[in-house]
């Protein structure tokens, strides 16, 4: 009798159990699908240099890049509501274009890089070789006008081209010093190349070349012979420019040698460095590219304040500037695309992002021009009365 009973009460609450399930409505949590909250990563790669002479130009630009890499990140990258973080890969090619090729192949197959940033015409001209067909794209840090005359359909230039300059550069200086005008460039391709600029420019404008005496700024500590000879011909204007620290030197070293003119300062030395090293006195009468802390744009101070607060005080040049706003361009180029994988479809994302005026940005970016031509507007700046004047603009001739 007690085995019937309980043989009953197991069958009751097994009906009950069965009677309960059947009747209970599935939860929220049983069919919608839990939002993820996985960050996943993108790869973006660098070839540049990391050691050697250029280490430390190199570091200008990887700084740059580090600086926008962290603000994207803290604010977080959303593609298709799925949340990303930026992995910078930074490969050391000593400045040399063999090793940025090879650093290419390897950035693309092991780290599948859809975008690289690499900061030297040599080493981009490389790239271009192959970039297309190995599906990546190149963000190109140089005023090499050459670049985007090759055609190729994935590169970016990130500064306006160089050519933007010595026209202005010349009549600023020609018109208040004189029309006779001395060479004293680095000895690198990029010196002959705006060598082989400024001199139709300065001639155009009815000026006279007087003397041409290349010299190596990376290897020479002592500039006075090859000054001298410059100044045997009484130049009213010297052209000089290599890296802003031996491009001092010259400064310093001619007015010791009793120069009184004025100087055309290639873009790649930079006024406000050379600043560092040398009296604004010396510097009299030079004019070259405006320094970013010069810039009268809205973005140019908070930029600048930004950045010393991150790097113990430095002041940014236009490494620093350009990588770091090109890096905050593709963050939104993939955004707009909604792709993190192919470099086309990014390109075109952030062409669909331009023209730029972001409020953290010290330039308008205002698109992509023929062959990756930047159509980003070039600025000047002289040095008078012992201080800088105020920027002025140079259109760039894309830009509508």
């Amino acid at each position: 009798m007690k085995l019937i009973k309980n043989l009953w009460l197991v069958i009751s609450i097994s009906v009950l159990l069965v009677v309960s399930g059947c009747g209970t409505e599935p939860t929220a949590s049983d069919t919608a699908p839990t939002a993820s909250t996985e960050v996943k990563t993108v790869n973006i790669g660098y070839t540049g240099p990391m050691s050697g002479g250029a280490a430390l130009y190199g570091k200008d630009v990887t700084d740059g890049l580090d600086m926008a890499v962290e603000e994207i990140n803290a604010k977080g990258l959303n593609i298709n509501g799925q949340k990303y973080k930026i992995n910078l890969i930074k490969l050391d090619d000593q400045y040399m274009p063999d090793k940025a090729a090879t650093n290419a192949r390897r950035l693309r197959a092991e780290y599948e890089t859809p975008i690289i940033f690499i900061p030297h015409s040599g080493g981009i001209f490389a790239l271009q070789q192959f970039n297309e067909t190995d599906g990546f794209g190149i963000m190109a840090y140089t005023s090499e006008p050459k670049i985007s005359k090759t055609g190729n359909k994935l590169t970016l230039q990130l500064p306006p081209p160089n050519d933007l300059y010595p026209h202005e550069f010349s009549k600023v200086v020609m018109d208040k010093f004189g029309k006779k005008l001395a060479l004293i460039p680095t000895t690198t391709q990029y010196g002959k190349d705006w060598s082989s600029m400024i001199i139709p420019a300065w001639e155009k404008l009815g000026g006279t070349i007087v003397s041409n005496n290349p010299v190596d700024y990376n290897k020479e500590v002592d500039f006075n012979t090859f000054i001298s000879k410059a100044l045997a011909a009484k130049p009213d204007v010297l052209f000089i420019g290599g890296p802003s620290q031996p491009t001092a030197k010259v400064v310093k070293q001619a007015r010791q040698l009793g120069f009184k003119g004025g100087f055309i300062v290639m873009d790649q030395a930079k006024l406000d460095q050379m600043a560092d090293i040398v009296p604004m006195t010396d510097l009299e009468g030079s004019v070259g590219v405006c320094p970013i802390a010069n810039f009268d744009t809205p973005g140019a101070a908070p930029f600048v304040e930004r950045y010393k607060a991150k790097y113990a005080g430095k002041i940014p040049a236009s490494e620093q500037t350009y990588n770091y706003e090109h890096m905050i361009l593709l963050a939104k180029g993939m955004e707009k695309a909604g792709n993190v994988t192919d470099a086309t479809k990014i390109f075109e994302g952030m062409k669909g992002v331009m023209p730029l005026s972001d409020p953290s940005l010290v330039h308008t970016l205002y698109g992509i021009g023929p062959g990756g031509a930047s159509m980003t507007n070039g600025a000047g700046i002289v040095i008078e009365n012992g201080k800088f004047n105020k920027p002025f603009a140079i259109k760039n001739p894309l830009n509508p």
